[in-house]
């Protein structure tokens, strides 16, 4: 299954899955390391470079409100838009 690239940053990929469990979340990769990331409250699963978790935590506060109309699209199953990367 097709799970959709939102952004792309620092070498960071950041995807959303259609018909993803609740509550509301992303995930992240990144050098073989992998997270999730609930998007009302920003609880990280999994384990991440401490660099790197700051730059995904970074990009979640400034993206909160599109990563929300991204999960309610994937819940649609309607194409997600992407978001900018962290400059």
């Amino acid at each position: 299954r097709d799970v959709p690239t939102i952004s792309r940053f620092l070498g960071i990929v950041i995807t959303m899955n259609y018909n993803d469990h609740d509550p509301p979340h992303f995930h992240a990769r990144y050098a073989g390391f992998k997270i999730s990331m609930g998007i009302a409250d920003g609880l990280v699963e999994g384990q991440f470079p401490s660099r790197a978790l700051a730059h995904v935590v970074e990009w979640w506060k400034l993206h909160r409100s599109e990563l929300v109309d991204n999960w309610q699209r994937a819940k649609q199953r309607l194409p997600l838009q992407t978001i900018d990367p962290l400059e």
